[in-house]
């Protein structure tokens, strides 16, 4: 299987046996395209993993260095959108973020973290529009080989 499939999987398999502080059942699509219905009906925490990018780069003679960049969406429809209602959801998007940080991908060993790009706290299109928290964490993980 591709390195950044690999990668992904193990990602998906991390967030699902972690113990968090907010149960999470994460799935890996290539594109997360959800219609209004899903969105309206969405009651639970969604977690969405989406293989992003792959860069090679030669290492040494004999091998490259892999980089896979995995994007992470959380999404949760809101009630009021207000800071008691929203502040645990960044909080939890800071609590994945570090459930990586500086750590190999338990299931694909061979993968060890590389960068945390937090560049979506939240989407104000998916706020205005859909009265849903949308937060995008973009992982990097090592692969050499």
């Amino acid at each position: 299987m591709s390195t950044v499939l690999n990668v992904a999987d193990a990602v998906v398999a991390q967030l699902n046996t972690a113990s968090l502080s907010q149960p999470v059942v994460a799935e890996r699509l290539y594109v997360p395209n959800f219609d209004l219905q899903d969105m309206q009906d969405m009651q639970d925490l969604r977690v969405t993993v989406v293989p992003r990018e792959l860069h090679v780069r030669s290492l040494d003679r004999g091998r490259n260095n892999y980089e896979a960049e995995i994007d992470l969406a959380v999404q949760k429809k809101f009630k009021k959108g207000d800071a008691a209602e929203i502040d645990p959801l960044v909080a939890f998007v800071e609590e994945i973020a570090d459930l990586f940080r500086l750590k190999r991908l338990a299931s694909f060993p061979g993968a060890t973290w590389s960068r945390t790009d937090h560049q979506v706290l939240y989407s104000q299109e998916h706020w205005d529009q859909l009265r849903q928290f949308t937060s995008l964490l973009t992982l990097t993980f090592r692969v050499m080989r």
